[in-house]
């Protein structure tokens, strides 16, 4: 596996041209929505699940980040397909959750699930890994790091670690939880502006979150 992966990110590296973007975002929000609505609907609700959604709104906000360059043309996905990195004793693997535009956070969390325990049991099938066109990576461990696209893809969002931090809110310091966003861009495609719009209007939605917790009806 560790072959494979030197050897996919040796080529995404050669063929693209790769910039890497980085914004703090106050988290505090999230992380308290997220328990409130554990409890409330006895189900485990993470910030990677959060971060999924928020992802998937700001694609279609920004669809150019939603993309792949073949033979010099410019392709938009009709979907939103989000791979999540889960990390394996002997490397890493991205399962793909597919039209994430269309779920909401209790089914991106049913599914994230799902696909981390097939993940972690070798249980993974061709179908669980492809057609991914956008990835986030989250490195709960350490707080900021720059993420390499995945092949066929043209951005890929890299989440630090949340932590407690003193910041100024109306004059007055305040505890708040902070984290640090990178998102890599192929710049072949993106432009700094576009990128920075990704990141502005991401953060947006991480710090004013209750859409992202909005429950979608099943009436027909």
């Amino acid at each position: 596996m560790r072959k494979s992966i030197a050897e996919h990110m040796h080529n995404s590296i050669s063929s693209t041209a790769q910039l890497s973007y980085s914004l703090e975002i106050d988290s505090t929000e999230i992380q308290k929505l997220r328990q409130e609505t554990s409890k409330a609907h006895n189900q485990v609700i993470t910030t990677a699940h959060v971060l999924i959604k928020a992802c998937a709104e700001t694609l279609k906000r920004h669809p150019e980040h939603n993309t792949v360059l073949v033979d010099g043309n410019i392709l938009y996905f009709d979907e939103i397909n989000i791979g999540v990195a889960v990390a394996l004793e002997n490397g890493l693997i991205v399962p793909v959750l597919r039209n994430v535009e269309q779920k909401d956070i209790f089914q991106i969390s049913e599914e994230t699930h799902a696909l981390t325990i097939k993940a972690r049991e070798g249980k993974l099938m061709p179908d669980d890994v492809l057609g991914g066109t956008f990835t986030i990576s989250i490195l709960g461990t350490i707080d900021v790091f720059t993420p390499i696209l995945n092949q066929q893809q043209n951005a890929i969002l890299g989440v630090g670690r949340s932590t407690e931090k003193p910041v100024i809110r109306d004059g007055k310091i305040d505890i708040r939880e902070m984290m640090t966003v990178s998102l890599t861009a192929d710049h072949q495609v993106i432009d700094g502006a576009d990128a920075a719009k990704f990141l502005r209007r991401f953060q947006q939605l991480v710090e004013h979150p209750s859409s992202l917790f909005k429950k979608e009806s099943t009436d027909s």
